[in-house]
């Protein structure tokens, strides 16, 4: 997920936010669970619909798997509330003395049509196996599609506060809700949502100040600098067929929704368009293979740089703090070409030297997916641990030399 933005362009017009018969990028393909009346009495953190999983959706290890629909505040500033859809997993047994301990978990990419959400179209095998793990240690899960997935909308790709948004109100939708779940909490996250957990935990403090966050849990994370993105622009092969250029395309629609006059046709190539296009209709996974079977390139792809119109999108990317006042856990591979291990690295750095309490491991063999199921048990510890009363050993030691 990180060459996500080397060689970004803008597909369509931007919706308005405010126009409800207006179309948006993404939207359609789902049930009518995912919709609400309009409400203008409505807070954010409200549960508003609840239906048991479609059993193919279930994870065995959960003794309940629910859909949900709750209120939340936009992250785009544009519309003061949003429905937005997830599901809630509650471990096997009973809870104990204060409720399951909670799990925000924060997904990483699929797309943004609206059928791509996990709580319609359901998680990886890798996801449920790495959710599973926390389900039979008794934790429960509650885990957002995010604004804009599967509900009204188009989804703000990679744009961190909207995430967090989504996440924050998830966690206070169950909490509020009867539901035997803990006050304290732990964020999640992979690819795009290890950026969505540590944006959570950054804007909780502010915005949900009575939330008890413990900790926060990233593998795979992206950290969006200029001078990143310019070091992996210069670096990146321009003339090989890259399936990653579904992030691009992906990442483009949040171009446009914060800049209307930004067009697709002063970027794309004829080639391009067309694939760059169904995005509105396809999951990520299948744009990768589309991309594939049409042979595209950077340098058939595009006909000229967008990067002057980036600077208003790569604004939304950014985390709101990196000085937390949680312990942070980072899982990285040093195989990783998604969100290579130096762009990791240098958030960890820059996370320390804002005084963070960070433990960052890298996993020499491993790439940007199977670095999550790999992590799972240093990840647990790091999580029991803090539990425990625990000191949590961060080691930030070892990028001293750097930030000095």
């Amino acid at each position: 997920m990180t060459r996500i933005l080397t060689i970004i362009a803008l597909l369509f017009t931007a919706p308005a936010w405010a126009e409800e018969n207006r179309y948006y990028l993404g939207d359609g393909g789902v049930s009518d669970f995912y919709s609400a009346a309009a409400n203008p009495t409505l807070t954010a953190g409200v549960l508003l619909k609840q239906q048991a999983l479609d059993k193919r959706l279930r994870l065995p290890d959960a003794s309940t798997t629910i859909r949900i629909l709750y209120a939340s505040t936009s992250g785009l500033g544009e519309t003061p509330l949003v429905h937005v859809s997830g599901v809630l997993f509650l471990p096997k047994g009973e809870p104990p003395k204060g409720g399951w301990p909670l799990l925000s978990w924060s997904h990483g990419t699929v797309g943004i049509a609206d059928h791509c959400a996990p709580s319609w179209h359901g998680y990886p095998d890798f996801h449920r196996d790495y959710l599973a793990h926390w389900l039979r240690a008794g934790f429960a899960i509650v885990a957002s599609d995010y604004e804009g997935l599967g509900t009204k909308g188009t989804h703000p790709y990679l744009a961190t506060k909207p995430a967090a948004m989504s996440n924050i109100d998830a966690i206070r939708a169950v909490q509020a809700s009867g539901y035997p779940v803990s006050n304290d909490v732990f964020f999640l996250g992979q690819s795009q949502g290890a950026a969505a957990a540590l944006a959570s935990a950054g804007y909780a403090k502010r915005y949900a100040p009575d939330m008890k966050v413990q900790g926060v849990v990233t593998t795979g994370i992206p950290f969006f600098s200029p001078k990143a993105l310019i070091a992996l622009r210069e670096t990146r092969p321009r003339d090989v067929v890259d399936p990653q250029l579904g992030y691009n395309f992906l990442a483009l629609s949040l171009v446009q929704l914060v800049d209307p006059n930004f067009s697709m046709a002063d970027y794309l190539s004829d080639k391009a368009r067309p694939v760059a296009q169904r995005i509105s209709k396809i999951c990520n996974r299948d744009m990768r293979k589309v991309i594939a079977a049409e042979k595209l390139t950077y340098d058939n792809s595009f006909t000229q740089s967008p990067n002057a119109g980036l600077e208003k999108a790569f604004k939304l990317m950014q985390y709101p703090t990196l000085a937390l006042d949680v312990p942070l856990f980072i899982g990285s591979g040093a195989r990783d070409k998604d969100t290579p291990l130096r762009m990791q690295l240098a958030l960890a750095r820059r996370l320390c030297a804002a005084g963070t309490k960070v433990r960052s491991l890298t996993y020499e063999d491993k790439a940007h997916l199977d670095t999550l199921s790999h992590s799972i048990n240093d990840a647990m510890d790091f999580v029991q641990a803090i539990q425990n009363g625990d000191t949590i050993a961060g080691n930030c030691h070892i990028f001293e030399k750097v930030n000095k």
